[in-house]
């Protein structure tokens, strides 16, 4: 593809170019590989379980060695990356019109009100089962967004709202604490073959640079940052010292580097600064970014620059049809602080950002809380809509309850599936480790079954087409107790199989379950309605 480098390697770079993968970082070895394998997919009909790629190749991503050394100096150029656009259909389509877009429209929403269908909304009008023009309507007025960065060639695109199928996103990223690129590798590949539709970089340690290029190169789902994290490690200076331009320039460099939506805590202003000390929050300012524009805004006495500057950041994000995702900076961080004024007043400023930001036709989503008890999750989502106009709302949870640290991706699940029964359109998915740690793989997948199981009961209540197809297939296999059939209709066929592998039942009732055995009422049924004998001991 035009502009596109390409190396040797498939999985991104050629270690003859690259040098020392220990001093270079991420380099990849010419035996690692990215395993496809074809396989034709039914839109819709396994959307509760994985991403559909559209009759495309399922990517199956392999572990690689050393993928980034923390060694690696700030502001060194990471080496050239391959995309590798021919291998799905979707981007051939998109690499075709690459010139005519340049052309003629800037972002999915000038496209949309121009009159013109993208090959992104064709893709994403598919996967939905909604006609182009659907599509297209709702992206003009802002009610979908299809986070889709010019740079950002091996993307798979999505559609986020509350009329499409609920989207959720995985958070990961290296801190001071736990440094492994690797072990973040490993994160996205579960991420992406279990079915995630985004991924969030969110690395506060090093280089993030490499890593976060490494993703919008080669990673099919959407792509997103919080550029506030990087600004302190990309200058290596105390954030008291930054100025409002080293912020809008980090914003600008994640724009460059392909990253479909970014995150910015533009809500918060010196206002806000007040009203935390007035009305004395349990858990005052929750959120990373939040407490960092805050803290900023503290020891300067300037203006929160994400907001002063708004209208430069929509020039960026439209030069590169960046997704503005409206940080909460005052989220409740507890279930006393839910619905508080500082969150409400935050969100109205966020609707009047939301308007601006499509004055320069780029995209929005709008970020939400947090914890929040179960009777006021549906009201918080009728709110949003009302001031935020319909755009997308992106929540992280919500969790519904402040004391099960270990167990809050359920916590979070049950919150996640009212809200977006409610009209959210996203979901940031919680893991086992949040309130406690890093999360690790196995956390990670825990949190993404959760958020996929909360998402799709979500589809299936508010009449999502085709979202309970698999459902219904499920029933059939159960129906004739057709095992290796629920395996492929399961969520996790792995643990599924697993499981039951484990615990089989004896020869004589193989059918059935090592609950159950010849009790099993499936099998009772199914004898006496053929007019069989039934065998009960």
């Amino acid at each position: 593809m035009p502009g596109v480098s390409r190396s040797k390697c498939p999985l991104g770079w050629d270690p003859a170019a690259a040098g020392s993968r220990a001093g270079d970082g991420m380099a990849c070895n010419s035996n690692d590989r990215r395993q496809w394998r074809k396989q034709e997919v039914a839109v819709g009909t396994a959307a509760s379980r994985m991403r559909v790629l559209l009759n495309a190749r399922s990517i199956r991503w392999v572990p690689q060695p050393e993928l980034v050394s923390e060694e690696k100096a700030p502001g060194t150029q990471a080496p050239p990356h391959q995309c590798m656009t021919s291998t799905l259909l979707f981007r051939d389509k998109l690499s075709f019109g690459g010139t005519q877009r340049m052309q003629t429209y800037t972002t999915q929403m000038d496209a949309a009100r121009k009159g013109i269908i993208t090959p992104e909304m064709e893709i994403v009008a598919k996967k939905e089962y909604r006609t182009t023009e659907e599509i297209r309507q709702w992206v003009a007025e802002g009610k979908v967004a299809i986070p889709a960065n010019k740079h950002h060639t091996c993307l798979n695109p999505e559609g986020v709202g509350s009329m499409l199928r609920t989207k959720i996103n995985v958070n990961l990223g290296v801190s001071r604490d736990c440094k492994d690129y690797n072990i973040e590798m490993q994160k996205v590949m579960s991420a992406v073959n279990m079915g995630a539709e985004a991924i969030m970089d969110l690395s506060s340690h090093g280089n993030t640079q490499p890593f976060r290029q490494k993703l919008t190169h080669e990673c099919p789902v959407m792509i997103g940052t919080v550029p506030v994290y990087d600004s302190v490690i990309h200058y290596q200076r105390d954030l008291a010292t930054l100025t409002a331009q080293d912020f809008i320039d980090v914003v600008r460099l994640h724009a460059e580097d392909g990253v479909d939506f970014v995150t910015l805590h533009c809500g918060i202003t010196r206002k806000t600064i007040e009203q935390i000390r007035k009305h004395k929050r349990k858990m005052n300012i929750v959120s990373r970014g939040g407490s960092l524009v805050f803290a900023w805004m503290s020891m300067t006495g300037n203006e929160n620059p994400f907001y002063e500057h708004f209208d430069e950041i929509c020039e960026i994000c439209a030069e590169h049809d960046v997704t503005i995702s409206l940080g909460d900076a005052c989220r409740p961080g507890c279930l006393a602080d839910a619905t508080d004024v500082c969150q409400i007043e935050e969100l109205v400023r966020l609707g009047e950002l939301t308007k601006r930001a499509w004055a320069h036709n780029v995209q929005v989503m709008v970020e939400g809380p947090g914890h929040v008890p179960l009777n006021q999750v549906a009201a918080n989502m009728e709110v949003q809509k009302s001031i935020c106009m319909g755009a997308p709302f992106y929540v992280l949870g919500p969790l519904v309850t402040d004391i099960a640290p270990g167990y809050d991706h359920i916590t979070a699940a049950i919150g996640g599936a009212v809200a977006a029964a409610s009209g959210a359109a996203f979901l940031c998915y919680v893991t086992p480790a949040e309130h406690l740690a890093l999360p690790n793989v196995e956390d990670v997948k825990q949190g993404i079954v959760a958020s996929k199981i909360a998402a799709h009961a979500a589809d299936i209540a508010k009449g999502i087409p085709h979202a309970r197809d698999i459902d219904d297939k499920m029933g059939d296999a159960r129906r004739v107790l057709d095992w290796d059939a629920q395996f492929a209709c399961a969520l996790d066929p792995e643990t599924a199989k697993a499981i039951r592998d484990a615990r089989l039942p004896e020869d004589d009732h193989s059918d059935t379950c090592s609950m159950c055995g010849k009790f099993c009422a499936v099998r009772s049924m199914n004898k006496a309605l053929a007019g069989e004998y039934i065998d009960i001991l």
